[in-house]
C-alpha cells in the first residue's frame, strides 16, 4: 500500500517547516511500522489530523487499531507518556507502553471510531460530554515528569504575540491584553494537573470501551482552566455567524467553569489568551479567514 499523506497534513507542516525530513521518509517509516508489527492495513484516515499520519489497521489477531505516526515536533513521546500515565481512563488505550529505537514517534493505539466526535451533538450536548471527558484527564502528573509546563508553552507563546503585534498594530490592543492576562493567571496559579493541551470537541471520538474517549493530546502540566480555554471558542464560525456570539460565549465561560468547579476570571483570562495566540498564528501562516474570527472571538472576552 502507499502511504500517501493526506494533503490537510501536508500543508499543516508546510505551515511550520523546520528543515527535517519526516514527509519525505513517512512512506517508507510507515511501511517499516506496519511490518514490525505484523499488522494489516485497511486505510488512511483522510482528511487526518494536522499533525500526524493515522491508519487504520488490524492486529496479527485480528484486532482493530489505530498506527500512529508523527514527527519529533508533535511531541509524540510526550504523547506516549499522557496515555499511559491516563491508563484508557477519558483516554484512548496505549497498546504499546514502550517505543523502543525502532518506535520512535509511532504509536499503536486502541481503535475508536475515527468518523463520529462529539462535534456530531447538538451544541448544549456536546460541551457537557467533552467536558466530562476532560474532567477524568485532570490528574495529578507522575512525580517524576518531564512534560512541559503550561508557564513554559504559554512563554513561548507570548514571546510570539509580541512578535506578531509588532508586525501588524491592529493586534496590539489585544495582544497586550493576552499577554497582560498570562502575567496576572501565573502570579498564584492553582494546583497543577496534568492536561491534554489541546482538548476540543473534536478531540473526543466515540469508543466501544466508553461512549466517548480523547485522543490526541499535547501535554502540558497546569492548571484545569488552560486545558478548558480551548473548548470555549468550538465551533467559533458559528459563533461569529450569530448576532447573540458575544453573549453566548460569555454564557458559555460561565457555564463551564461552573460546570468544572473551576473559576470564571481565570477561564476568562486563559480563553482570551488562547484565542489570540492562535489568531496571531494563523495569520503569520497565511490563514487569514481564521485569524479573523479568532481575533473576533478574543475581542469578546
Amino acid at each position: 500500500m502507499a502511504f500517501e499523506p493526506p494533503q490537510r497534513l501536508v500543508r499543516a507542516l508546510g505551515e511550520t517547516p523546520d528543515g527535517d525530513d519526516w514527509l519525505e521518509k513517512l512512506p517508507e517509516t510507515a511501511r517499516q511500522a506496519v511490518a514490525l508489527r505484523e499488522l494489516t492495513v485497511e486505510r488512511i484516515q483522510v482528511p487526518g489530523g494536522r499533525s500526524s499520519l493515522v491508519v487504520l489497521v488490524r492486529r496479527a489477531d485480528g484486532t482493530p487499531a489505530v498506527l500512529k505516526l508523527a514527527p519529533r515536533r508533535a511531541r509524540p513521546e510526550g504523547e506516549r507518556a499522557a496515555l499511559a500515565h491516563w491508563g484508557g481512563l477519558g483516554a484512548v488505550q496505549l497498546l504499546e507502553a514502550e517505543a523502543g529505537e525502532a518506535g520512535a514517534g509511532v504509536l499503536l493505539l486502541e481503535r475508536l471510531h475515527p468518523d463520529v466526535s462529539v462535534r456530531s451533538l447538538p451544541e448544549a450536548k456536546a460541551l457537557l460530554e467533552a467536558a466530562g471527558t476532560l474532567r477524568r484527564l485532570w490528574v495529578e502528573p507522575p512525580g517524576d515528569h518531564s512534560f512541559e509546563t503550561v508557564a513554559e508553552r504559554t512563554g513561548r507563546q507570548a514571546a510570539a504575540i509580541r512578535a506578531g503585534a509588532e508586525s501588524d498594530p491592529e493586534v496590539a490592543p489585544l495582544a497586550e491584553a493576552a499577554l497582560a492576562a498570562r502575567e496576572e493567571l501565573l502570579v498564584a496559579p492553582p494546583e497543577d494537573r496534568l492536561l491534554h493541551g489541546t482538548f476540543r470537541q473534536s478531540k473526543v471520538l466515540s469508543g466501544e470501551r466508553m461512549p466517548w474517549l480523547a485522543v490526541g493530546p499535547d501535554p502540558v502540566v497546569g492548571e484545569c482552566a488552560f486545558d478548558l480555554a480551548r473548548l470555549v471558542r468550538d465551533r467559533v464560525e458559528d459563533l461569529i455567524a450569530a448576532p447573540s456570539g458575544a453573549a453566548t460565549t460569555r454564557r458559555r465561560v460561565k457555564r463551564l467553569a461552573e460546570s468544572l468547579e473551576l473559576d470564571q476570571e481565570r477561564l476568562r483570562g486563559w480563553t482570551l489568551f488562547r484565542a489570540v495566540e492562535s489568531g496571531v498564528r494563523a495569520r503569520r501562516v497565511g490563514r487569514e479567514r481564521d485569524a479573523e474570527l479568532l481575533l473576533e472571538f478574543a475581542g469578546w472576552l
